[in-house]
């Protein structure tokens, strides 16, 4: 949802379209790096107390999911209220439709942060989690620093990220600060993270245990969890038709047609009925069986004609 707000700050032409690029890497890639390092099994149900096990991990997601969200004076904050101020100036239906994705934002990290840090762990990989290396650890620690003090390079009224792009960049215009913008989207934020302390941090969940939100939205949730089931759709629709059409080629095509009709009946039967006219009848038959004959009767009547000459009888040599 966050790719959002990313996305319009290319296209909308506000402020510094650098800025909220700027905050969305120094934001997003704690997070980013931090899910390739905890999340190795990918299910968060399979994590929880890895606070403990992964303390500095834990601190420095902390940072980037704060940043993302945007709560105040992190990174995040100026970026993602310069986007929803120019929406709600030129824009009316996007800025509502952008609140609304910031509020899911902050839900979903702060789900992320119970789940994963918190409580006791429900997998035994998880119980041997190990804090990573620093080789790791270092480069996501200027991540984070520049996710706490990212926002200062272009504070409303100094814009000095802006000015010194404004080069270039073609039209740049830096808007106001917008403090009702600007709160309201802070509100959202702490309102949507104390809602998932309700459901995930109150009490963490167990091994085994349903996901409150299930019990909750029900099919809305299944939908959900199993992406809309466009992985489904997609392998009916795509997958499962590409296997069919190779089965249809391995079978009939390059089976029944190729092999046991064209190879079989035509090549074979061709050869067969060729050997059979051609080489078995004429050239066999009436060629190399002639030849031989007549070798062979050749040899029978010259043998003939010299017996007469020797038949043993004196009288006839005289």
């Amino acid at each position: 949802m966050e790719r959002g707000h990313h996305h319009l700050a290319h296209h909308g032409g506000y402020g510094s379209p650098k800025s909220p690029d700027f905050g969305h890497s120094a934001t997003k890639s704690p997070d980013s790096a931090h899910s390739e390092e905890v999340f190795d099994p990918n299910d968060m149900r399979n994590m929880g107390g890895l606070r403990k096990r992964m303390p500095v991990t834990f601190w420095l997601y902390l940072i980037g999911a704060l940043a993302l969200v945007g709560i105040f004076p992190l990174a995040g904050f100026w970026s993602k209220d310069e986007i929803l101020a120019d929406a709600q100036l030129h824009y009316p239906l996007v800025y509502i439709l952008l609140t609304i994705a910031a509020f899911f934002t902050a839900f979903y990290m702060g789900r992320q942060i119970w789940m994963v840090f918190f409580g006791k762990p429900r997998h035994a990989a998880t119980e041997q989690a190990e804090e990573s290396p620093k080789v790791i650890t270092v480069p996501l620690m200027i991540l984070a620093f520049l996710a706490v003090f990212g926002g200062v390079l272009n504070l409303p009224g100094v814009h000095s990220l802006t000015l010194w792009l404004e080069h270039t960049i073609a039209g740049v215009e830096a808007g106001e600060f917008n403090f009702l913008v600007a709160g309201l989207s802070t509100a959202l934020a702490l309102v949507a993270i104390y809602l998932s302390w309700l459901l995930y941090g109150r009490k963490t969940l167990t091994a085994g245990q349903k996901d409150p939100l299930k019990r909750m939205l029900g099919p809305i949730f299944t939908g959900m969890e199993r992406k809309w089931f466009v992985d489904e759709i997609y392998w009916a629709a795509f997958v499962d038709r590409y296997v069919d059409l190779a089965r249809f080629l391995a079978d009939v095509i390059d089976g029944r047609f190729w092999h046991d009709w064209f190879h079989d009946k035509v090549l074979a039967g061709t050869y067969n009925w060729l050997s059979r006219i051609a080489l078995d009848k004429v050239i066999d038959t009436r060629g190399i069986d002639a030849f031989f004959n007549g070798l062979g009767e050749l040899t029978k009547r010259a043998s003939a004609s010299l017996r007469r000459l020797q038949n043993g009888f004196v009288r006839s040599y005289a």
